[in-house]
């Protein structure tokens, strides 16, 4: 299956349905007065999140949902029936954004989620409601209400616990396929990973998901490479892996490199836990593997652990690391629900 987490939708409700101008007509029976029934309401355009849906490849093949219209009153004193509703159907983690691309109409983030995008135009009265002790033979209805017609996109962001940043060819979708069951493509040229990837990871007992987004290289806020498009399916994570590649003369850089584009993307994404590691360092001597840890422990201004994907060396105590970090940053999200409220 494809991945896709950008889909633009049209969509439109249904219009109502007229009223009727009827008046009762049988034999022997006069003075029959008017029996018009109201219009039927028009169909809703309904977004819901719904289970077993980690793409928006659905949205490729059709972008527009039209509801259907309600139906017109009639004799009898029958009122039509409403329209059917459209639901789109998305996975947890979609955005609803405006046809700007900018305003965030809603953030889907639970399963079961529903929200009404274009309400149904109401059904127009019939000749019947307008009967009063003035006025018994009305002639008049209204017609039903236009639908509404919008333009929106639907943007996905991958919910996981753990995101992955680096730059190409770092060693992420190897990390990844050591620790998960993921099978992420693996080469040996720039970038490999065209489209995120998830992977759950078990350690000391606890299960908790990473994502693999493509990567980043200087000036990917402005465009070049894959750009910042794929940064905001780390964006919900507890906390963020940054692989550095041992096997590079420039860690200090390459580390600087990546936290300039974080913080170019804006957000909260360049304040967020990580926890930085040294890559590939089966690759290196003693003695190099010591220096370039003590350049980038100075770029960081912490801690840098050290791993090798390709071994397994090292990955149980990043993984620890990790849980660590996912840990404490629930706890900090309990604490800010649970606070009350004060002017």
């Amino acid at each position: 299956m494809k991945f896709l987490d950008l889909a633009k939708v049209y969509i439109r409700s249904g219009g109502g349905g007229s009223g009727a101008v009827s008046f009762r007509r049988e034999a022997h029976l006069e003075y029959g007065g008017p029996d018009g029934g109201n219009g039927g309401r028009g169909g809703n355009v309904v977004v819901a999140v719904v289970d077993g849906l980690n793409t928006l490849i659905d949205f490729r093949y059709q972008q527009h949902f039209f509801a259907k219209n309600g139906q017109a009153g009639m004799g009898k004193q029958r009122s039509g029936k409403d329209g059917d509703d459209v639901v789109l159907r998305v996975p947890v983690g979609t955005e609803i954004l405006d046809e700007d691309q900018e305003t965030v109409i809603a953030d889907l983030t639970e399963l079961g989620q529903t929200l009404v995008l274009a309400e149904g135009g109401n059904g127009g009265f019939g000749n019947l409601h307008f009967k009063s002790a003035t006025n018994q033979a009305p002639r008049r209805a209204n017609p039903g209400l236009a639908g509404v017609e919008r333009t929106i996109w639907l943007r996905l962001k991958l919910i996981a616990d753990v995101g992955l940043l680096g730059l190409p060819n770092a060693g992420k979708s190897t990390f990844l396929a050591a620790t998960s069951a993921a099978r992420p493509k693996i080469a040996d040229y720039p970038f490999t990973t065209l489209h995120p990837n998830l992977g759950v990871v078990a350690v000391d007992g606890a299960e908790f998901v990473i994502a693999d987004i493509p990567g980043l290289i200087e000036g990917a806020s402005e465009g070049r490479g894959l750009g910042d498009q794929f940064l905001g399916h780390v964006e919900r994570c507890g906390a963020l892996l940054h692989i550095v590649d041992g096997t590079s003369e420039t860690v200090a850089q390459d580390y600087a490199t990546i936290i300039t584009e974080l913080e170019a993307y804006g957000g909260v994404l360049a304040e967020k836990s990580r926890v930085t590691v040294l890559n590939k360092v089966d690759a290196l001597d003693d003695e190099t593997r010591a220096e370039r840890r003590q350049s980038l422990e100075a770029a960081v201004g912490d801690k840098v652990l050290e791993m090798s994907g390709v071994s397994g060396q090292g990955t149980t105590e990043v993984l620890r690391a990790l849980r660590s970090l996912i840990k404490i940053a629930a706890q900090e999200e309990v604490v800010e629900e649970d606070t009350p409220w004060t002017p």
